[in-house]
């Protein structure tokens, strides 16, 4: 689990990509996913980052963060490129974006760049981010898709302007249809999550019972 502390100046990443998200369960979706963004961008690495309470899902019931975040730690310990982070669980109120990227500048210094990775259907909401605008000018975003599904960029262009083309990229991913709601209700319904997720996080699950 990151501390957050940088490494000596001389080992400091320069292209960090974020993975953030509740992480309820994380799946191999999400790894697949970064694993090809960091390959597309030569990142230094992805920084997974579970959510304590995203903005967008009040109301709804999250999994004990301690659950979400040993979860991760699983999923992610076999591949060099990931660490994981609990900055956003040990921080009070919302968990705003904008927040973790100027903690993330504070840690790792303003010349490392940041890439926060969402989904297609993240990009089309991103104008409704809680200081979108500053947001984009901190870091880049980056939007994944699948083979042939096409992302429609012109009203993305239309809000950010100049930034749009500047900060904010389209790649596509390994097409994985995996959902953490899915698994969530496969384990209700006693089905197989097997090859959903990892097998450490299959058996932690099953171990705490959790989603039952």
């Amino acid at each position: 689990m990151s501390s957050l502390v940088p490494s000596p100046w001389f080992l400091v990443p320069k292209k960090i990509g974020i993975m953030g998200g509740t992480f309820d369960p994380i799946h191999l979706g999400h790894l697949a996913t970064a694993e090809a963004v960091r390959e597309f961008f030569a990142l230094d690495e992805i920084l997974f980052i579970p959510a304590a309470r995203p903005p967008h899902k009040l109301g709804r019931h999250v999994t004990d963060e301690r659950h979400r975040l040993t979860m991760t730690l699983l999923a992610t310990r076999s591949n060099k490129f990931f660490r994981v982070s609990d900055m956003e669980l040990k921080r009070t109120g919302l968990s705003y974006t904008l927040d973790t990227m100027n903690e993330l500048h504070k840690a790792f210094g303003s010349s490392t760049e940041l890439f926060f990775i969402i989904g297609a259907d993240s990009l089309a909401d991103l104008s409704k981010w809680h200081a979108a605008r500053e947001l984009v000018a901190k870091c880049h975003f980056i939007a994944t898709t699948r083979q042939g599904v096409d992302l429609d960029f012109s009203a993305v262009e239309n809000f950010f302007g100049s930034a749009a083309s500047e900060h904010i990229h389209r790649v596509t991913t390994p097409g994985l249809e995996i959902s953490s709601t899915d698994i969530r209700e496969r384990v209700r319904l006693g089905r197989s999550i097997k090859y959903l997720v990892p097998e450490a996080v299959e058996e932690y699950i099953f171990n705490e019972r959790l989603y039952l």
